[in-house]
């Protein structure tokens, strides 16, 4: 939304329509019939695709943490001081399959609980995440800002881990997890190269200038309804986003390791599949960008 509201898919003569999906796994399967060209959604989907015969790859990854918290509501915080508790908990994410999902499974099993001791419950992001915590449908849940900013503001749940950092990120899942990115079917990469070249243009063009823009003159330029919980608790929202945001859509040397390592933890699929990491992702267009 940034890169459009920039002007930089126009400058690069592209029109791009933006759709939203509630949770990435929607997404990712848009991109799959063919209803989509491209995802910003986890990296982690492009391991998990390869692994069902599927050959997706990041082409400009723009977050090399995850960016998520596990929040736990104030009613449940006496039974869940880590992710040790989370045996028979019911525990938000955006959806089934979803990212949050994945690391929420994997945070259990590092912490000696079986990923089929949780109860993931689809709960989305926003608005609805923030209804699920209030009606106690679930314990705690995995979401990111401005949802995090709403909850804490609201005094509904206090932070059990937070991946918005690089040190958090080390901290949870033991390296760098390379999150948020624009991921390809292959062969459309390989059949359009001068178009992802160009989207490659204005995405890394838009992490240079966030890096070079406060927090308030990044809220500046987004929609009004992007700060439904206020325009200060926006602000904050984006300071503390800002930290998991890479300033030239690499993909970090030791995150697609990482993201393998976590994944196979929890997923019989992926410990089983032979994964060739070298195919997940390129850097050959964010490294020509200009």
């Amino acid at each position: 939304m940034l890169t459009q509201r920039l002007g930089y898919f126009a400058e690069q003569g592209l029109n791009v329509q933006l759709l939203s999906e509630p949770a990435g796994v929607q997404a990712t399967t848009s991109l799959v019939a063919g209803e989509v060209q491209g995802v910003v959604g986890f990296y982690d989907h492009t391991l998990d695709l390869q692994a069902k015969g599927k050959q997706v790859e990041s082409v400009v990854q723009l977050a090399r943490t995850p960016g998520e918290v596990e929040i736990v509501s104030k009613k449940a915080a006496s039974a869940v001081s880590s992710p040790a508790d989370f045996k028979g908990k019911k525990l938000g994410v955006t959806g089934l399959g979803s990212s949050t999902d994945f690391l929420t499974k994997y945070l259990a099993v590092r912490n000696g609980v079986k990923a089929g001791d949780v109860t993931p419950v689809a709960v989305g992001a926003g608005q609805t995440f923030v209804a699920a915590l209030k009606q106690g449908s679930i314990d705690g849940g995995m979401t990111t800002d401005p949802t995090v900013a709403q909850v804490l503001a609201q005094d509904l749940g206090t932070v059990l881990v937070d991946m918005r950092t690089p040190e958090g990120s080390r901290a949870a899942l033991g390296g760098l997890y390379p999150a948020s990115s624009l991921y390809m079917n292959t062969s459309w990469v390989n059949g359009h190269k001068e178009t992802v070249q160009k989207l490659a243009d204005a995405f890394v063009k838009t992490l240079a200038w966030m890096s070079a823009h406060s927090p308030e003159e990044i809220a500046g330029k987004m929609p009004a309804d992007y700060a439904k919980g206020g325009k200060e608790l926006y602000v904050q929202a984006i300071k503390s986003s800002l930290p998991m945001f890479t300033r030239d859509g690499v993909m970090p040397a030791d995150g697609p390791k990482t993201v393998h390592e976590v994944l196979k933890a929890f997923h019989p699929t992926l410990r089983n599949a032979r994964i060739d990491l070298e195919k997940t992702y390129t850097t050959a267009f964010v490294r020509k960008a200009e």
